[in-house]
């Protein structure tokens, strides 16, 4: 394969003013190399991944990146802004700007160019080389990592680069430590080669990446009986996409920890192709844990028992060697810290450290609909086509493991409806267990699907699933807060906890709160159903702004596990079915209704948008509410108000119309399953008039004339004006 970066693929002059223009000038040069075959569909993607989260990073860098069909070899173009472009960092513009394309399906490369790449823009000497290079030839070279180039820079520090990166992307290491996947073990062996003190022991194992670097922690391990040993650190790091900052931040810590005289730091990756263990002899070796991450810490109970710092992973990145002072500290003073302690669980991870009690009620929460969610789409989807194969008498069919007849019809559709049924029958403590989770971690699991199994068995339903979560999770933190000796530390996880948790749990459930929430329970559906007319008009509306507010989010969560609790029983009332249907409706409005729009008036959209406005089709018409998420978060104050009235009239229509849906998903896919269907995709049709009228409506107001929102020059292609909230 040739290079992956030439002097072809070195803008050192970028004029562009925009994010959006640097994308377009470098792929532009990606097209010319014969690497993108078509510039608007790629440069979609670019703009795709970053709707997700901004790829700016401190120090003046951007790396827009992304996978595409339109990519036909991993490809690196860079470019370098006198002005600085805005890519969203928190210090300000950036004037070093990596374009990373890499083919669809291509997970190993494109996560091999863009870990290399984060950890050298932690090397200063790196990035002043390129600031100060003059010429584009030796910009490419100096980005490949060529030796010449280096020396030509007085750059020799800097660390091997994205193209010998890729060269070795070829040979992955075939030897596992761990039971991940083959394409996950060797994207991240590949990740451990970069590490950047242990490179040259990784040969004394011969072995490439983390294992190598883990096999130079190991050798120095066996020196321990000297006098003068080491402070040792092991540090995890990740980032919930699992790419620049995971990389960029063991770099920082690792640099910080040669900078500082008397300390080791080896760091574990977890990144998003996976990673490979630190040693179990490392880990027990080890004075002190460091871990800066956003998204859960994988198997945290390796490093139980000792002194521990826990930040996101921003700080691992700015604060390197305040976090190993820190732990320093802690060490000399004695201070042990559990794997699972209060403050450090997956969910308040993926937050900020500051958040309210509020903020985290609502993330632990969703923690238990998002892993219960899967099981309500198969389940009821699995039921509803049982029904719509062998009528709603299927309910009353014999078991098929007691019989089951290959040629009829009513036993494939019993067969269905069974295999529904049992899937429905885990939703309760698959919720309640991961609530557990998202507050304690994996000790939270065993009490949390106890408890859930419980408030099932006692018909407390959706609520007592609720409160099921809640209070183990509560029982285990409490229970985490135990000073306990260390000879029981290891069995505590695997014994103890899980005992002592369900025990209590299990109690609560049973003999206090549970038969008062099975009344509530009762209450409630009795109430929805008894509504009708109004009511139920009314209900529909409060649901269909509820799906529209955040497109996917918090809000839209609550609204569509409300609405799958109803159905979650093999045979649901009415009114359930009722409420699921207009909770699907309105959920496919935002998508259906921003596509609608850029296809009338395509001028006040941009070509990135109009190309978002093609998949949101499909998007919308398959109940994925997140379709309409690139137009928000580019004008919410227009799309979401938009969005929200559509998705108001289409729940009170479905609700009006009394159109029913026992499936819990899958958009106009199962509209055979849906009753009243003709009055139901009437209702999906005139919220999306609505959204997509408003959102013209609302865009042609702005003072910019529509004229001038796709105005675009020749050399870059980008708009002049590009749309923006008022």
């Amino acid at each position: 394969m040739s290079e992956m970066i030439t002097a072809d693929l070195v803008d050192l002059d970028l004029s562009a003013d925009t994010k959006e223009a640097a994308a377009r000038a470098l792929a532009e040069r990606m097209v010319a190399k014969g690497r993108v075959t078509d510039l608007d569909g790629f440069l979609a993607d670019v703009a795709a991944r970053e709707a997700q989260m901004p790829t700016g990073l401190d120090g003046g860098i951007g790396i827009p990146h992304c996978r595409s069909e339109h990519v036909t070899e991993p490809t690196l173009a860079f470019g370098r802004s006198a002005a600085g472009i805005d890519f969203g960092a928190a210090d300000g513009p950036a004037d070093l700007i990596f374009l990373i394309a890499a083919p669809a399906g291509a997970d190993d490369a494109h996560l091999t160019i863009l870990s290399s790449l984060a950890r050298q823009l932690m090397n200063a000497e790196f990035t002043s080389a390129l600031r100060s290079v003059d010429d584009a030839e030796r910009a490419a070279a100096l980005i490949r990592g060529d030796d010449d180039a280096q020396g030509t820079e007085d750059s020799a520090a800097a660390p091997a680069g994205t193209a010998s990166a890729d060269a070795a992307a070829g040979s992955t290491n075939d030897e596992s430590a761990d039971d991940e996947s083959a394409d996950d073990e060797g994207a991240g062996d590949k990740e451990g080669d970069r590490k950047g003190g242990s490179a040259d022991a990784a040969g004394a194992e011969g072995v490439a990446g983390a294992e190598g670097a883990v096999s130079a922690e190991g050798a120095v391990s066996a020196a321990g009986a000297d006098e003068a040993r080491p402070f040792r650190i092991v540090a995890v790091t990740s980032c919930p996409t699992g790419i620049a900052h995971t990389y960029m931040a063991a770099e920082s810590l690792e640099n910080a920890g040669r900078d500082t005289d008397g300390v080791e730091v080896v760091v574990e990756t977890q990144g998003s192709a996976g990673f490979s263990r630190l040693d179990p002899a490392v880990i027990a070796a080890a004075d002190g844990v460091i871990f800066a991450h956003d998204v859960p810490v994988r198997e945290k109970e390796r490093f139980a028992g000792k002194p521990t710092v826990d930040v996101g992973v921003k700080a691992g990145i700015n604060r390197p060697a305040e976090l190993i002072a820190e732990v320093r500290g802690k060490a000399e003073r004695g201070e042990i810290t559990a794997s699972a302690r209060p403050g450090s669980t997956p969910v308040e991870r993926a937050g900020e450290p500051g958040d309210g009690y509020g903020t985290k009620l609502r993330k632990w929460l969703m923690s238990g609909v998002s892993y219960m969610v899967p099981f309500v789409a198969a389940g009821g989807l699995l039921i509803a086509l049982g029904f719509a194969l062998g009528g709603y008498r299927i309910s009353e069919a014999k078991p098929v493991i007691e019989h089951f007849a290959w040629g009829q019809v009513d036993s494939w559709a019993a067969l269905l409806f069974q295999i529904g049924g049992v899937a429905f029958g885990f939703l309760i403590p698959v919720l309640a267990g991961y609530i557990a989770y998202g507050m304690a971690d994996r000790p939270g699991l065993v009490p949390g699907f106890v408890g859930g199994m419980i408030a099932s068995n006692i018909a407390a339903g959706f609520l007592g699933g609720l409160v099921a979560g809640l209070l183990a999770g509560a029982v285990v933190l409490g229970i985490q807060r135990i000073r306990i000796p260390p000879v029981l530390r290891g069995i505590m996880p695997v014994v103890v906890i899980p005992l002592v948790s369900s025990i209590v749990v299990g109690f609560l459930m049973f003999v206090v709160v549970g038969k008062p929430i099975a009344e509530a329970q009762k209450a409630m559906t009795d109430w929805l159903g008894g509504l009708s007319g109004t009511n139920a008009v009314l209900l529909g509306i409060l649901l269909g702004l509820m799906m529209c507010f955040d497109l996917g989010g918090p809000v839209n969560k609550v609204a569509y596990a409300f609405a799958t609790g109803g159905i979650a029983v093999q045979d649901p009332s009415d009114s359930a079915m009722k409420i699921m249907a207009a909770v699907m409706a309105a959920g496919m409005v935002p998508p259906l209704g921003m596509a609608l729009a850029t296809t009338i008036r395509k001028k006040l959209f941009t070509t990135t948008e109009r190309e978002n406005g093609k998949a949101a089709w499909v998007l919308g018409a398959s109940f994925i509410s997140e379709g309409a998420i690139p137009f928000a978060a580019a004008d919410p104050l227009r799309v979401i108000p938009a969005s929200m009235a559509g998705g108001a009239v289409t729940g009170a229509l479905t609700m009006a119309f009394g159109s029913t849906l026992r499936a819990p998903h899958g958009g106009i896919w199962v509209t055979f399953l849906i009753g009243k269907p003709l009055l139901y995709l009437l209702a999906i049709a005139v919220g999306t008039a609505v959204t997509a009228g408003l959102v013209i409506v609302l865009k042609g107001m702005r003072k910019t004339q529509p004229a001038t929102v796709t105005a675009a020059t020749p050399a870059t292609g980008t708009e002049t004006k590009q749309p923006v909230a008022a």
